[in-house]
């Protein structure tokens, strides 16, 4: 075995994170960690990288054994060249130069670097991600530790990292929330919880099965925590009949129920159910049909185009995930669409009045100096309001998952899974039509997620969703929009068809090019056949108004009914009613007419 972790216990001040956790390691495991945000997941690491100490136990490396940790956040100096930051990561290894340099030069290019005179300022948080993965590699580990390596990774680095993994002939054990990402390349699972005897839980299979696993065993030990209080109940009612250790036997079996008392309340404290973070977005309850409207949009910088000639219409229930590497265009995209920025060509129209929230990836929202209690509460004073409730913001740190004593913290002291909770709990307090998501997922654990999932599927207005999490994109978006960064954007029913289109790529390029010259003249013939003329457009365009005031018109009947007994008034009144509703469903008709005509014409 490489490695062996015996009893090993954590304390923060007065708080346990975990106590007792055992496992050991040996070649080619492939192991993921895996457990709620605070549990110790990130400590851990460090305890078996020996960056941190532990409180009791102990972790053993054989000798020999070159351990090698990836840290969630890198530390460049942003002045050296791509090729300077990996060969400084290497200095400490017993290499002469020229080895360090082909290392570092091989790596470096596996993972994608073309240029390696590149300057780490100029470096995005995905790329400078990939070069601290490639420097880490380059030191030919026999265990490797990682961090959630695929935070701010675009797909096609998630990919390659996964290939990397797959293949290892190292040991790995990786800390992510990226349910597909563990079920990709691992090969064993290990959950640290205080529900688990001894911190921990392991099963020798990926995440999705060891879940199942997992669900299995909790449900074991609630049955067994059921039976065992059945057991000391009638001891204890024994004991209160005033039996008296008169006798051996009876001393013994009073000594019984006391264990038994103990193991019980061991039990129950494990088998408690954790408490989740709450999350439910409110929408305004708009009936408007076209929230957001791209038309002929372009936006480029410089020379480079991201994308042109897009065409969009964000609506209610539409939840539109968007794809795409490092810098093709996304969170410009999602800026535009929140009428951050303008588009270099074409024209983004709001609907009057219409709400967009917005969650940032950079959580440049978040003021580091404040106290959680203020961040949660960002109007002031002791409450929120939500849904037209005041609530106390101690319940409501609660109800984010946050404990009393963290009220007082300041936010740069929190890890980032909680300062992601802020946020979320900030999108909760407004009410929006339009929610805009930039990465929500990073450093948020998975229990979380799921939760953040439920509430974006059920979200009545509009999401548009950026993440790297392909069970997200996969479960809460309705339709796919990947951008290359060159100028086209694609829409995709689903996560598979992009993938294969990905895959098709590889095709050679001539084809490719005149498929899609082919295509682009098909689209042009289809757009002369269905342009609208001028009346159409104008219909077109006052529909959503038309129909807001016919839906004005039937609510206002609806909310003043007439009295069964009224005889004619009431006839009059079904008559009245039942127009309105027809007139309504006509007008939505005939908007859905339209409005296929004019994308048959954007197609």
């Amino acid at each position: 075995m490489l490695l062996t972790c015996q009893s090993v216990s954590k304390s923060l001040g007065d708080r346990t994170l975990f106590e007792g956790v055992s496992f050991t390691l040996h070649p080619r495991d492939k192991v993921g960690l895996i457990g709620p945000n605070g549990v110790g997941k990130s400590t851990l690491l460090k305890i078996l990288a020996g960056m941190e100490h532990a409180d009791d136990g102990q972790v053993e490396v054989r000798k020999g054994t070159k351990l090698v940790y990836l840290a969630q956040a890198e530390s460049f100096n942003d002045a050296d060249t791509v090729l300077e930051a990996a060969l400084k990561l290497l200095a400490d290894e017993p290499l002469d130069e020229a080895a360090k340099l082909a290392a570092a030069q091989v790596w470096l290019g596996r993972i994608g670097f073309a240029d390696m005179g590149q300057r780490v300022q100029t470096l995005s948080g995905g790329w400078r991600k990939r070069l601290a993965i490639a420097a880490q590699l380059a030191r030919e580990p026999d265990i490797l530790l990682l961090d959630e390596p695929t935070n701010h990774l675009d797909m096609d680095g998630i990919w390659w990292l996964e290939d990397t993994l797959k293949s290892a002939s190292f040991a790995f054990v990786v800390i992510s929330h990226d349910r597909a990402f563990l079920n990709s390349v691992t090969t064993r699972t290990m959950e640290i919880n205080d529900c688990f005897e001894g911190s921990l839980y392991a099963q020798d299979v990926p995440y999705t099965a060891f879940m199942e696993q997992r669900d299995g065993y909790l449900e074991t030990q609630q049955i067994r925590r059921d039976n065992l209080a059945n057991k000391v109940r009638r001891e204890v009612e024994w004991l209160k009949a005033g039996v008296k250790a008169r006798t051996t036997k009876q001393t013994a079996r009073i000594k019984e129920t006391l264990r038994l008392q103990e193991e019980l309340s061991g039990l129950k404290s494990r088998t408690k159910e954790a408490k989740k973070v709450e999350i439910e977005f409110e929408d305004t309850e708009r009936k408007t049909k076209r929230l957001v409207v791209l038309h002929n949009v372009e936006k480029s910088f410089d020379d480079k185009c991201l994308f042109k000639g897009l065409d969009l219409t964000l609506k209610p229930g539409m939840r539109l995930g968007l794809l795409g590497r490092n810098g093709s265009g996304k969170s410009s995209l999602l800026r535009l669409i929140g009428a951050m920025d303008a588009p270099t060509m074409g024209t983004v129209t709001l609907a009057r009045g219409v709400r967009i929230a917005t969650f940032d990836q950079n959580r440049q929202l978040l003021d580091p100096e404040q106290t959680l209690r203020q961040a949660l509460a960002p109007s002031g004073g002791d409450a929120v309001i939500y849904r037209d409730e005041l609530i106390h913001v101690a319940s409501w740190a609660k109800r984010l998952r946050f404990r009393s004593d963290q009220l007082q913290a300041a936010v740069k002291r929190l890890s980032g899974g909680e300062q992601a909770r802020i946020l979320i709990g900030r999108l909760m307090l407004e009410s929006a039509d339009v929610l805009l998501l930039d990465e929500p997922t990073n450093d948020l654990d998975i229990p979380s997620i799921e939760v953040l999932e439920d509430a974006l599927v059920t979200f009545p207005g509009a999401v548009v969703l950026v993440t790297h999490d392909r069970e997200m994109l996969d479960r809460v978006s309705t339709v796919l929009l990947a951008l290359d960064g060159k100028g086209t954007a694609t829409a995709y029913a689903d996560l598979a068809q992009w993938q294969a289109d990905q895959k098709a790529t590889l095709a050679p390029k001539k084809e490719i090019k005149k498929d899609v010259n082919k295509e682009e003249q098909q689209t042009e013939v289809k757009k002369e056949k269905v342009k609208l003329t001028y009346k159409l457009q104008r219909e077109f365009d006052l529909m959503e108004q038309t129909i807001l005031e016919a839906e004005t018109e039937l609510e206002t009947l609806q909310n003043n009914p007439v009295d069964a007994t009224a005889g004619q008034a009431f006839t009059d009144y079904c008559a009245a009613l039942g127009a309105a509703q027809e007139r309504v469903d006509t007008l939505y008709a005939r908007w859905a007419e339209l409005e296929a005509m004019q994308q048959g014409m954007s197609a």
